[in-house]
């Protein structure tokens, strides 16, 4: 029998890949090994069990066996991956050494840790798959307010979800505003001004969380700039980064994720990386359109149809129900200026170039029924 392609993780790359691969190729031998309990789920859909009441059971779209029947493939769960030999092909977990015709890293990536003092440090908590969400749920248990650590993309959807499940929600994060990093200031003030006139969400802007201390049944929180407060439960939410240690033990070029050709290979002929661990022709994108570009690309790759990546314009859907949001943010290195035009919380942002060709935009509130005609207007990423 031939060895099998390999696909290490079962997140929502890792899973699109199969779906799609197996829509042209369904005998190829297929096997996933994932660190977390194989489920399949929408990673997005995390940030909104609260709002729509949903348990982890409820985002559970499939158990790994059925995914294991949909795919025509063997699943490994709970089971790490100790080292890949790419010389030998093959990989090798807990002792056994498994041989594959083509290794699919599908990792995605790690929630950065808060650096945290105090004895309460270590029970933050950080939502970075299903089980982690399960778990959260349940510590959520009879609790009242949870403090969040972070005001960008994650920690506002949060704040927002957590408000709607009735929860009190306070916040800090370093920057002057919400989304700080993503959106300009008319549509970052929205944001905010929506959460906290709407959704009663406090927060502590310029400053960091510096120790989290155990207090009876709570936590007391102390801030850089002196503040304390308290809350039942801390939830950090300040970004990811790509998962790349085991790629970069097994010499595979790394920069700020696994570094990937519009092939979607890496700088080993038999390895293949996408999704949040991805860095693809310069580009890593934590976000679902272009995993499923990859997911759909890959897929004809492998099963004998050799397809570069690309990416249109990508805008991002923010999940603050109580203000809409769309963004495409422009390049970071491009030159031009925001024009905004606002009216209350419904804000319309755009960045164009001298020559006034559109390269970005942030809309908010009812704006964001321009989204598909400003889309239109974006140049590709990836041509």
């Amino acid at each position: 029998m031939p060895a099998p392609i390999i696909v290490i993780g079962t997140g929502l790359a890792g899973y699109n890949f199969g779906r799609e691969f197996r829509k042209a190729d369904t005998e190829t031998p297929l096997m996933y090994i994932t660190s977390d309990d194989g489920r399949s789920y929408s990673k997005p859909m995390l940030s909104t069990g609260f709002t729509k009441s949903k348990t982890a059971e409820d985002l559970a779209m499939a158990t790994a066996d059925e995914m294991a029947g949909h795919l025509k493939a063997s699943i490994r769960t709970m089971t790490h991956v100790d080292t890949i030999n790419a010389s030998e092909q093959t990989i090798s977990v807990a002792g056994e050494s498994i041989k594959y015709s083509k290794l699919v890293l599908a990792v995605g990536a790690k929630c950065i840790e808060a650096p945290l003092a105090g004895d309460g440090a270590d029970d933050v908590y950080v939502i970075n798959d299903l089980m982690d969400y399960g778990q959260f749920r349940e510590g959520l248990a009879g609790k009242k307010k949870v403090f969040i650590i972070g005001a960008g993309l994650i920690g506002c959807e949060y704040a927002n979800d957590l408000s709607n499940g009735e929860f009190e929600v306070e916040a800090v994060d370093p920057m002057s505003t919400v989304l700080a990093n993503l959106l300009p200031e008319q549509a970052s003030q929205a944001v905010r001004h929506a959460l906290e006139t709407e959704k009663n969400v406090k927060f502590h802007f310029g400053t960091v969380a510096e120790s989290v201390t155990k207090s009876g049944d709570d936590y007391e929180i102390r801030l850089k700039n002196g503040t304390t407060t308290r809350a039942d439960i801390v939830l950090s939410a300040i970004g990811v980064r790509a998962s790349t240690a085991l790629a970069e033990k097994a010499g595979l070029a790394i920069n700020h994720g696994i570094v990937v050709n519009r092939e979607l290979q890496t700088n080993d002929a038999n390895i293949y990386a996408l999704g949040d661990c991805a860095e693809v022709d310069g580009q890593l994108l934590y976000y679902v359109m272009p995993l499923m570009a990859c997911a759909r690309a890959l897929a004809k790759t492998l099963s004998g149809t050799a397809t570069p990546v690309c990416y249109g314009a990508m805008p991002v859907g923010i999940k603050v129900p109580v203000c809409p949001t769309q963004v495409s943010p422009p390049p970071r290195d491009a030159e031009g200026e925001w024009e905004v035009e606002t009216d209350g919380s419904n804000v319309k942002a755009t960045f164009r170039n001298s020559a006034g060709e559109l390269l970005g935009f942030a809309l908010t509130g009812d704006k964001v029924s321009e989204k598909m005609a400003l889309q239109k207007q974006l140049p590709s990423i990836l041509a």
